[in-house]
């Protein structure tokens, strides 16, 4: 078991690519279950990024305030920027624009810390900010959507809050909880999580990705073409600041990849519940959560092979 669940966690990239595709020229299968069911596998991802979570994994927040706040500080402004420009630039339709803008306005995702890891990068600053950016998301998220989406469509942010308390904070605090109290459990299941999750952010693609298939595929070059952009500009500012701060190689690792890589299941689940009249603005969040993946394992095989 352990030996499948490796194999399956090194090729996520792989695996979730050959799911959009499959699920785009063969959406049938996955047409019954609903957009429904993504809220309920983000609940159970970051169930599983609980469960990883120890008080220790805070003190980097107490040890290098600094760094995780000039990291966070750059999470929440050039990815939400990066991205409004991008639906700018390109001129994309109000649909797409939302899930573009939503993308950039969520915390860092959950492999971020398995590629700083697998990166040579600083785990310690990339789990601070992992931790420290989904804390803050319930409230910075809903807020900067309404700032750079205001103008497009009306913003529920009282609602997104909720949600994201929900589907993010909850089950978090829930896996941390568990973590604590019944470590014989979380010792056993912790080997397992990294696949567990891929698994789970395979099942959302699939489900984003056949409900929207047609759409994809008349109009999909635009958005992989931005989601890339978007991904890319982040990993390279997130280096950069950090080079201009003056930070050791393995932070500015850690905080490019934090920046660059974004919780766009989160994103998609967002899109989902709150702008159901806009069924497209799913679509860059499972197009991200498949991009992301790839270029995630191309810098971090880039970074390792750097002295």
């Amino acid at each position: 078991m352990q030996k499948v669940a490796d194999f399956i966690s090194r090729w996520m990239g792989v695996l979730v690519l050959l799911t959009a595709v499959v699920t785009m020229l063969w959406p049938s299968p996955f047409l019954h279950v609903g957009t429904w069911g993504i809220s309920p596998l983000l609940g159970l991802i970051m169930f599983g990024m609980g469960l990883t979570l120890k008080v220790e994994d805070f003190r980097v927040v107490l040890t290098h305030p600094k760094d995780v706040l000039m990291g966070c500080l750059a999470q929440f402004t050039i990815m939400p920027l990066l991205a409004w420009a991008l639906t700018k630039v390109f001129q994309l339709p109000a649909e797409l624009a939302i899930g573009v803008i939503l993308v950039g306005c969520c915390p860092g995702g959950t492999a971020s810390n398995v590629i700083t890891f697998l990166a040579k990068g600083d785990l310690a600053l990339s789990v601070g900010m992992t931790a420290v950016s989904t804390v803050l998301a319930p409230l910075l998220t809903p807020l900067l959507t309404l700032l750079l989406a205001g103008e497009i469509v009306d913003v529920d942010t009282w609602g997104m809050l909720q949600s994201i308390l929900y589907v993010v904070i909850a089950p978090i605090l829930a896996g941390f909880l568990i973590q604590k109290y019944f470590p014989a459990f979380t010792r056993k299941a912790v080997p397992y999580l990294p696949a567990f999750s891929t698994l789970m952010i395979t099942a959302v693609v699939a489900i984003v990705v056949s409900h929207n298939a047609s759409k994809l595929l008349t109009g999909g070059l635009v958005v992989v073409l931005v989601v890339v952009l978007h991904n890319l500009s982040g990993l390279g500012t997130g280096y950069l600041m950090g080079r201009i701060l003056g930070m050791s190689e393995a932070k500015r690792r850690a905080i490019s990849i934090e920046v660059g890589m974004q919780n766009s299941g989160l994103a998609t689940s967002l899109a989902a519940l709150h702008f159901a009249a806009y069924p497209m603005a799913t679509i860059p969040g499972a197009v991200f959560s498949v991009w992301h993946n790839i270029s995630g394992a191309l810098v971090a095989r880039l970074f390792s092979a750097k002295k």
